[in-house]
């Protein structure tokens, strides 16, 4: 019998749930990483760079509840709950940092967006880092 460094009895296949979330973290962070650009675009004197960064916001905050319905499904599927959790913990802080924006509360906006980039990048890479096993497998 031929077993992986992961210890199942078969090396792991990525399933559709685990390829639909890696790609949706993986566009939700191309998004979030493109925000402080359009800020800084807009903060050189381009006016443009702060319809760039609202549209942005639109567009981060979509991906984002895109990625918690994917994050519900690898939760149902395959049994894992990290991926929820902290799709639910960077989703609700970019909740929080797109109305802070809307209302100009710089003093929150620009923190809370630093440590939501910050979240999303780590949340890139465990999910790019190591497979998501189904619960029973690897418990087994």
């Amino acid at each position: 019998m031929v077993t992986s460094r992961l210890g199942s009895a078969a090396a792991h296949r990525t399933g559709p749930a685990e390829w639909v979330f890696r790609a949706v973290v993986s566009a939700h962070m191309v998004a979030i990483v493109a925000q402080p650009v359009f800020a800084g675009v807009y903060l050189t004197g381009d006016f443009d760079g702060l319809r760039w960064h609202a549209l942005g916001a639109d567009v981060v905050t979509s991906i984002g509840y895109v990625q918690l319905i994917a994050a519900i499904v690898v939760w149902v599927r395959l049994r894992q709950v990290w991926p929820f959790l902290g799709t639910t913990a960077v989703v609700a802080a970019e909740t929080v940092q797109y109305f802070a924006g809307l209302d100009g509360a710089l003093w929150l906006h620009i923190p809370l967006g630093v440590m939501t980039v910050a979240a999303l990048v780590v949340q890139f890479i465990a999910v790019w880092r190591q497979p998501l096993l189904r619960r029973e497998a690897r418990d087994a």
